[in-house]
């Protein structure tokens, strides 16, 4: 790399002058090495910050002597030259950018070819600061990743900032999933869809039309007497949520597995095969956006994976009836047949509901009762486990609750029955739990939007979730590249001919 012959850099030479004089007095001699650790740390940020304002400086002064007069987008070229200047808020600190700014009389919009050729953000705080408050966002609060930046960095972001920043960050994340390239896998692992979704507390102005109707319908009518009827209790609010609805698509390998291979693995008991790993996982949640449009997006990230819908597609739930709707109004508009399986450990919480209800508080004969029905529905018997429990309950005069149980669950099974077909899903290798969207929920959600007294507004909690995402799927740091080049795009090159800073546009 070629050095330039008009390289001055001598605030940064004197700050390192600085910085060996002190690491090489006799005061420093006496230092243990944390202490020194420390005076290089601060030392060291302002020399990089100088390194990077004195890079600065020169790309002015460079400027200065070869800038021509530029054509923008609408094809007037911009003769005349005022110098102009922004603070840019770098990981070493604040530093100036001193820059051209083209234009002509009487023509609106003035070029600063600079800005475009450094990417320069439109908000203060660079890329490398919008990169730590990516990271930290997708993996703590914003109090914490503000704590963090300030403490290893030379940036003095605020959390205000940094709401704002993830909010800007999280613009081109449809995009990049519908450009991003497809990782090739064996043509016979199965294509798997699953949904969920998880309650986040919001702002009453964030929460949706008919959800914000009932909390103001429900404020109305607490009455003084029930306040203080209340006193002492811990009152239950309702409608306060806005629901995540939580979406993951990944490739798997068919392994077929026996019944008892699934009570084992259950149990952690004896020896059964284990699960195979999902490949090409991508996992991901939306509180602003519906249940269909979520849908909708899985099905065209698994429609890139599978153009030729040549391979086997399965859909995880747990029976959700928007969620069916739409991932058969899907499979008719694509023209895919999706094999929809219904999450067994959703089936084995209802059995549980129902074993207590009819055996009580014996734990052996509950374990035992489901069991043994547990058994059965993998061996594709559902509805005769439905009506038999509905016999049982007959017999044994149960009512109220414990009837309600028990109704619960033989409904359930047989209103799903079409989804239960365990044996041949087993028999298939395909997947029967939705343990990857489980995992989503609590990793993406409830891990971090669910902390005790916080409420979200609408665009923030759409932009944490969408970075946890990307931190989840293993796409974050290619994400930012992307939105980076975006944003190169939007700020700077549209308002350029297209005949302008052709390098730039090639590079980029």
């Amino acid at each position: 790399m070629t050095a330039y012959p008009d390289a001055d850099f001598s605030s940064s030479r004197a700050c390192f002058g600085e910085l060996v004089s002190s690491l090489s007095g006799t005061e420093t001699a006496a230092l243990d090495h944390e202490e020194v650790e420390r005076i290089i740390n601060s030392d060291g940020l302002e020399l990089m910050r100088r390194l990077m304002q004195d890079h600065l400086e020169l790309r002015a002064r460079r400027e200065e002597e070869s800038r021509e007069p530029t054509r923008g987008s609408d094809g007037e070229v911009r003769p005349e030259r005022r110098r102009s200047s922004r603070q840019l808020g770098t990981l070493f600190g604040d530093v100036e950018v001193r820059r051209l700014a083209l234009f002509k009389r009487g023509v609106s919009g003035g070029l600063r070819p600079l800005d475009a050729e450094l990417n320069l953000p439109v908000a203060k705080h660079s890329h490398g600061v919008a990169r730590e408050v990516a990271w930290g966002v997708a993996q703590g609060s914003f109090e914490s990743t503000v704590v963090n930046i300030r403490r290893t960095t030379g940036s003095t972001i605020g959390k205000r900032q940094a709401e704002e920043l993830a909010v800007s960050l999280a613009v081109d994340f449809e995009d990049f999933y519908l450009e991003r390239p497809q990782e090739p896998v064996g043509s016979g692992y199965l294509l798997v869809l699953s949904f969920d979704g998880s309650g986040v507390v919001m702002l009453p102005e964030a929460l949706r039309s008919a959800t914000r109707k009932r909390a103001e319908r429900d404020t109305r009518r607490r009455t003084t007497a029930e306040t203080a009827a209340s006193v002492g209790q811990r009152p239950v609010r309702k409608n306060r949520k806005r629901m995540a609805e939580v979406a993951a698509v990944y490739e798997l390998e068919a392994v077929p597995r026996s019944p008892d291979d699934i009570l084992r693995s259950l149990d952690r008991s004896g020896p059964h095969k284990p699960r195979p790993k999902a490949k090409n996982k991508r996992v991901w949640a939306s509180v602003e956006r519906p249940v269909h449009d979520v849908v909708d997006e899985a099905f065209i990230e698994a429609s890139m994976r599978d153009e030729a819908l040549q391979r086997r597609w399965v859909a995880v739930v747990d029976g959700n009836k928007d969620q069916l709707a739409r991932i058969h109004a899907m499979s008719r508009n694509l023209g895919v047949q999706v094999t929809i399986v219904l999450d067994f450990i959703h089936v084995l919480g209802y059995l549980w509901h129902a074993a207590k209800a009819i055996e009580g508080g014996d734990r052996e004969a509950t374990e035992a009762w489901v069991d043994e029905r547990a058994r059965r529905i993998l061996r594709g018997e559902s509805s005769g486990v439905a009506a038999g429990m509905r016999r049982a309950a007959t017999h044994r005069e149960l009512s109220g609750k414990a009837r309600e149980a028990i109704d619960d669950c033989a409904r359930y099974l047989l209103n799903n029955k079409q989804y239960l077909r365990y044996h041949e899903y087993l028999r298939d290798g395909l997947p029967i739990a939705s343990g990857v969207i489980e995992g989503a929920c609590r990793s993406l959600v409830k891990d971090r939007m669910d902390i005790t007294g916080a409420r979200w507004g609408l665009q923030g909690a759409e932009a944490v979730l969408k970075l946890r995402s990307l931190r989840a799927s293993g796409d974050l740091d290619r994400y930012l590249e992307f939105h980076f080049e975006g944003e190169l795009h939007r700020n700077h090159l549209e308002n350029f001919h297209e005949d302008e800073l052709v390098p730039l546009r090639e590079a980029a």
